[in-house]
């Protein structure tokens, strides 16, 4: 789940929990908008640490290790 998404979630559960006054038998609309919000949050906190955890393995490879300089280096071929 992305981060757009978790917002999205917030966002439809935030309208389910607080803007729509309508009433069922054996559902709750608010609760489900809670439960909603609440899966939201949690996929914007998952979204922050999984792109904090790539942004630091990006910044961990040193730029002056030799393997690394080679990875990164394109290899043309020869033309015979």
């Amino acid at each position: 789940m992305g981060l757009g998404t978790s917002i999205f979630l917030i966002a439809v559960g935030a309208i389910m929990r607080f803007a729509i006054h309508a009433s069922t038998s054996g559902f709750s609309i608010h609760t489900a908008g809670t439960i909603i919000m609440i899966v939201g949050v949690v996929g914007v906190l998952i979204s922050l640490l999984w792109m904090t955890v790539l942004a630091d393995r990006r910044r961990a490879a040193p730029a002056d290790d030799e393997y690394v300089a080679r990875r990164r280096s394109v290899r043309e071929r020869e033309v015979v």
